[in-house]
C-alpha cells in the first residue's frame, strides 16, 4: 500500500473534524471494511511502518511529558492519538516532538490534566478485517516500534528533558504562568 493510500483513509475519517480519535476509528473501520481484505491488511502493516517511524527516543519523551508518565503500552496509544490528527501531525512530531506544544489540546492538557491515548486506532486493520470477513487479521511478524525501555534517556531528568524539549517543558515542568 502506497502512502498516500494509507494516510487517505485517515484523511477521509477526519473530513469533518470529529469529536474524538475513536470516531476516527470508527470512521476508518468502515471505510477499510468495504475493500479487498488484502487491501486491510496492507492498510495494517502500513500502519506498523508509521509505528515504527514514530518510534523515537523524544516523541516518547514528549508522550511522557505530556501525559504524565507513559508505558510501553501508552507511548503506542499516544501514537494512535497522534496518528488520527494525520500526516501531518505524525511528520511533524516525529521530525522534531517540542512542536506538540503548539497544538491547542497540548497546551490546554498543561492546565486540565488530560491524557492523550487512542489504542482503537491501533486495531483499525484488526477490526475492519474481521467486519469484512467474519475472521481475525492473519497474524504477522511486526517491526519493532519503539526503543528499549533500557535504552531510554532518564525521562525524569528534567534539565535533560527542558533541553530536548524546550516549550513543552515550558508547559508541562513550570507551573503555568
Amino acid at each position: 500500500m502506497r502512502t498516500d493510500d494509507f494516510w487517505a483513509v485517515i484523511d477521509r475519517a477526519t473530513v469533518d473534524r470529529p469529536a474524538s480519535p475513536a470516531e476516527v476509528a470508527e470512521r476508518a473501520v468502515a471505510d477499510l471494511a468495504t475493500r479487498d481484505p488484502e487491501e486491510i491488511v496492507a492498510w495494517g502493516r502500513h500502519l506498523d511502518k508509521v509505528l515504527a517511524a514514530s518510534g523515537t527516543e523524544d516523541l516518547w519523551a514528549a508522550a511522557y511529558l505530556i501525559n504524565g508518565g507513559c508505558t510501553e503500552e501508552g507511548f503506542d496509544s499516544f501514537r494512535g492519538w497522534l496518528v488520527a490528527h494525520g500526516r501531518k501531525a505524525v511528520a511533524a512530531s516525529v521530525q522534531s516532538p517540542d512542536v506538540l506544544a503548539g497544538m491547542p489540546a497540548v497546551r490546554a492538557a498543561a492546565e486540565n490534566g488530560a491524557v492523550f491515548e487512542a489504542e482503537e486506532v491501533l486495531s483499525i486493520a484488526a477490526r475492519a478485517y474481521e467486519k469484512a470477513t467474519g475472521e481475525p487479521l492473519p497474524a504477522a511478524d511486526r517491526p519493532r516500534t519503539r526503543p528499549e525501555v533500557a535504552d531510554l534517556w532518564d525521562f525524569d531528568n528534567e534539565d535533560e528533558m527542558r533541553r530536548r524539549l524546550p516549550r513543552l517543558s515550558a508547559l508541562f515542568l513550570e507551573p503555568p504562568e
